[in-house]
């Protein structure tokens, strides 16, 4: 919303010599936004000038110029080139002399040009900074607007400010001169001179006949009628610059008009040519196979659910949004209906949506228009008409008018100042809601609201008269608000515990609830007057064993060269395809989503390789292919058990038995950490050649996420999609399997545009930490020297080590102190079908230095535990 500062200087007595910044500044405290201030940057001379005489001089190049006299206000005329050719002789038009500054700095000088010295120019529309007003030529002054030498600047008004507001969808009433002119003048503490505080002249009866058969659409539908109207009559400068400057255009008298009063107002308006309408007026959606050609010469095939006027030739609008060219008025108009009505807000924004039309209307009223303004504002176009096209106005008017009157909301006097935990004073609580249009009542000193709750009746009852009885305060919903009905007690007698019965303006919605309010009072008390204070946390709770648990695993992957990523948790069916997931794979069982963000993601994750993978392609594409990533995230499994959720109304809290259904009907949302290893480990340097990522590195990824928690994973090989066959290894804490880890598929390589034996990793995060033990128990340190052993055992292809490895620590008891897979041989000298594992062995004991016979008889009770369990054979030599 552009609003011009002398605009909004007619409503509000702004103190002398303030800036559109500063106000901006005021206005923006209050809570507004104000993009930017369009300061203008022109300066004089600029005067009215007389065209006294000119010669027309074609030019080789085909243009016409003018030379032209031009009588300033001084003794000598002034002499000017001028390219235009839409003034006459005796014209007063806008001159530029040497030494002004047009705005966008286009500094006047006299220079030559077509073979004459230019002092001066004659200035255009748009060369005012006024925009393009459609001629092309320069401005002609209307006779009588100015006298040869006067000041342009000041009879044009361009030396004028202009606010840019970016208006928020909960103020729609500042889409509008008042809107704005309201909050200033409560910014500034002065009174507001209400442009809508008009002398109503219809009579409500015999007007255009209007019928609604909509009315939750349309809850107000006003006309007027204004007969002998000279179309063709200009608007008046001031008029037409008012319209400039809010960024509208000027096209015709009865056009800008109606513009000009929902700048004004905030009200859009419609004028109809009363010659072009067919019978009655009607309010109702559209029928099957419908179209309209709208003002901007677009036919328009109809829904229905799009509201429509219409009278008995079809529609002649689509209500809120745009009229039809079949009524609109003309230069040969010369009585005008005019229609000022109050559209449900989101009947109004769906049409706009539905047929991509945008119009400065349909911006106010699905923002929420003022159902109190149509008769004032069609009052106010009609005046203007009169007074400005020779129009006169018929006393007859038609009001169709079903709207709901605000209601009333009551809460404690103070809940503003506990709401903030500021020190508001309950006066001034009263003050800041009178302010802002509201009605408000107050209890006397001490009573007591008999329902502390949002009312729904127009008045509320109070207990606590002296006299026994009860004490009624009605609560009416004016007009022009900000009033406070006195009661028995004063504002200033109040405490805190007493009650306000507060009803809101027309024009404000979104004031519903206490906090609404509260809100209201804040902005208006400042927000920099609140004390920002930290909230205490209670003492002793810390970290959970959780919460501890994962951040000491982020730092671990973190430590070991792995950068954390965040991405979406939608997948498709491509998804899986490209991971090469079975079809009944349970991966694929997913939550959909009713409105995704994309058709081919719709789905929530059941597993986080997927968008870890696309993450990886997205890096390996943009020339990082060395990568080591993970991510944390919950993965969404559905309930096989569970049946659909319940729809609860809004209207009221939900009972209990509705949340816990809806609680049934959520999947199990499991943390699960996923990495991507790609490229090469190291790179290639002095120290020799890059070692590039295999499988064992994504082993070692899941070991130290599984070390962080504690606990030592058994690992089992198995083959599961997308890792390679032969190259996954399956991870086991007390036989609960945790995840999985390996080289991935050439061919998911190659779907997701990854280097080849590209690696990843899965795991359940919340089973691992629930597998963790419940406390840490730190082991002794000995002194005694460590006792090394190593033992190669030959056993089976396809035992797993790790079976191997515990077997060993089983057999070896208290004084083993750790054990180390150091080396695995396959070859002619086992045989087919076996393999040599070589585990480093150490023990070490408390109390003493270990003898070398318990080293040989723990070591060998170690090795007969491999034997008994796996038919090993102790390899030797």
């Amino acid at each position: 919303m552009r609003v011009p500062l002398s605009w909004l200087r007619e409503y509000v007595e702004l103190p002398d010599g303030v800036t559109g910044r500063q106000v901006a500044e005021k206005l923006i405290r209050a809570g507004l936004e104000v993009e930017t201030v369009d300061e203008s940057d022109l300066t004089g001379p600029l005067v009215v000038g007389k065209v006294l005489s000119y010669e027309p001089e074609p030019q080789k190049n085909g243009k016409t110029i003018r030379w032209c006299s031009l009588d300033i206000g001084k003794d000598e005329p002034q002499w000017v080139v001028c390219g235009a050719d839409n003034f006459e002789v005796g014209d007063l038009v806008v001159v530029v002399l040497p030494g002004a500054v047009l705005p966008g700095g286009f500094a006047i000088s006299a220079r030559k040009t077509y073979g004459h010295v230019s002092a001066g120019m004659i200035c255009s529309s748009s060369e005012l900074g006024l925009g393009d007003d459609g001629s092309g030529g320069i401005v002609v002054l209307q006779p009588g607007e100015g006298t040869p030498g006067d000041d342009a600047i000041e009879l044009l008004g361009l030396r004028d400010d202009v606010l840019d507001i970016a208006v928020t969808p909960d103020r729609g009433y500042c889409l509008s001169i008042r809107g704005v002119a309201r909050e200033a003048a409560t910014a500034y503490g002065v009174e507001l001179k209400d442009p809508a505080a008009l002398t109503l002249t219809g009579e409500q009866q015999g007007g255009y006949p209007v019928r609604v058969d909509d009315a939750a659409a349309c809850s107000v539908f006003v006309t007027r009628t204004v007969t002998g109207i000279d179309a063709t009559a200009p608007s008046p400068r001031w008029l037409q610059q008012r319209l400039t400057a809010a960024g509208m255009r000027p096209i015709s008298i009865g056009v800008d008009v109606t513009n000009y009063v929902m700048l004004e107002l905030g009200q859009p308006i419609h004028g109809y040519d009363q010659a072009r309408l067919s019978g009655d007026i009607v309010v109702r959606r559209a029928n099957a196979g419908e179209k309209l050609m709208t003002l901007d010469d677009q036919t328009r095939e109809l829904d229905a659910e799009d509201l429509l006027i219409v009278d008995d030739s079809g529609p002649i609008g689509i209500a809120g949004v745009m009229g039809g060219a079949s009524t609109e008025i003309s230069a040969a108009t010369t009585d005008v209906v005019i229609e000022a009505a109050h559209f449900d807000p989101i009947v109004i924004a769906r049409a706009s949506r539905r047929h991509k039309l945008s119009s400065e209307a349909s911006r106010r009223f699905e923002r929420g228009a003022d159902p109190a303004l149509p008769r004032y504002a069609a009052q106010r176009v009609a005046d203007l008409l009169a007074e400005l096209a020779g129009g006169t106005i018929l006393p007859d008017e038609t009001v169709v008018d079903t709207h709901a009157q605000p209601t009333p909301v009551v809460f404690r006097a103070d809940h503003a100042a506990r709401v903030a935990g500021a020190p508001i004073p309950i006066e001034h609580t009263v003050r800041h809601l009178r302010s802002v249009g509201c009605t408000v009542a107050t209890a006397p000193a001490g009573a007591k609201a008999s329902a502390f709750a949002v009312g729904s009746e127009a008045s509320t009852t109070f207990a606590g008269d002296p006299s026994g009885g009860e004490i009624e305060f009605a609560v009416s919903a004016a007009f022009a608000g900000g009033s406070l009905t006195a009661g028995a007690a004063g504002a200033d007698q109040l405490t805190g515990t007493d009650l306000l019965t507060v009803t809101p303006p027309s024009w404000r919605p979104d004031l519903r609830d206490p906090n609404d309010f509260a809100e209201e009072v804040i902005r208006l008390f400042g927000y920099d007057n609140v004390p920002s204070v930290l909230p205490s946390a209670p003492g002793g709770q810390g970290l959970t064993v959780s919460q501890r648990r994962r951040r000491r695993i982020a730092t671990a992957l973190v430590g070991a060269g792995l950068s954390e990523v965040v991405s979406y948790p939608f997948v498709g069916e491509a998804d899986f395809d490209a991971m090469g997931l079975a079809a009944d794979d349970p991966r694929r069982s997913t939550v959909t989503l009713v409105n995704p963000l994309s058709d081919e993601e719709p789905s929530l994750q059941t597993t986080l390789l997927p968008t870890l993978l696309r993450t990886a392609e997205r890096n390996v594409g943009r020339g990082s292919s060395d990568l080591a990533i993970f991510q944390t995230s919950l993965v969404f499994k559905p309930r096989r058990d569970a049946g659909p959720a319940p729809l609860p109304s809004v209207a009221q809290r939900p009972t209990d038995a509705e949340i816990d259904s809806l609680y049934a009907a959520l999947p199990e949302q499991p943390l699960h950490l996923g990495a991507v290893l790609t490229g090469a480990r190291t790179p290639t340097g002095w120290w020799g050649k890059a070692q590039p990522v295999t499988w064992a590195d994504a082993v070692q990824v899941a070991r130290t996420v599984a070390a962080a928690v504690g606990v030592e994973p058994v690992l089992r090989n198995v083959e599961l999609a997308p890792w390679h066959p032969g190259r996954c290894a399956e991870l086991s804490v007390g036989g609960t399997v945790i995840g999985h880890a390996g080289e991935l598929h050439p061919k998911v390589c190659q779907a997701f545009g990854l280097p080849a034996r590209s690696s990843a990793v899965e795991l359940d995060l919340d089973a691992l930490i629930a597998a963790g033990p419940s406390s840490v128990t730190a082991r002794p340190f000995s002194s005694y020297p460590v006792a090394k052993e190593d033992v190669a055992l030959i056993v089976a292809a396809d035992v797993p080590a790790a079976e191997v490895e515990a077997a060993l620590a089983e057999g070896a008891g208290e004084l083993l102190e750790s054990i180390r897979l150091f080396d695995v041989y396959t070859g002619e000298q086992i045989g087919d079908g076996k393999k040599s594992l070589a585990f480093a062995l150490r023990f070490r004991a408390q109390d003493r230095t270990l003898k070398e016979s318990e080293v040989a008889e723990t070591r060998q009770a170690a090795v007969q535990v491999a034997v008994d369990r796996f038919a090993a054979v102790q390899r030797v030599g």
